[in-house]
């Protein structure tokens, strides 16, 4: 019996800090990770391979997250990755507008691998 394709992860934050905290909770579930430091380096990461998973962050310099998240559903194939947002954006309009935009869940920094696994579970990337 073949072995399933890895699922493919995308870790979007301009902190070298939290994408190496992500990467080591996601190679638990081993997932092939590829990072990015900006919206713009995930998008071009997106049109060359579209990820199943995309953690990603909000603020970021050249383009930020929710602009991200608007081009990549746009994209055809870009409404398939389940979209994590995982920022310190904490006011309820910012959730329900990332929501409303096509996230699939919604996490706020500080957070630690138990927090990460629980929503990737709920947004269905693991099980």
């Amino acid at each position: 019996m073949k072995k399933p394709a890895r699922k493919r992860c995308l870790v979007v934050d301009d902190s070298r800090v939290i994408r190496k905290v992500a990467r080591q909770t996601l190679e638990k579930f081993d997932f092939q990770i590829e990072e990015a430091e900006n919206g713009e380096q995930a998008f071009d990461a997106c049109r060359k391979t579209m990820p199943d998973v995309v953690l990603l962050d909000w603020n970021m310099p050249v383009m930020d997250g929710m602009s991200f998240l608007k081009k990549l559903r746009k994209e055809p194939g870009g409404a398939e990755p389940i979209v994590v947002f995982c920022t310190a954006r904490c006011e309820v309009e910012d959730i329900q507008e990332a929501l409303t935009e096509g996230a699939d869940e919604y996490l706020m920094k500080p957070f630690d691998g138990d927090l990460l696994q629980d929503k990737l579970r709920q947004a269905g990337a693991i099980h």
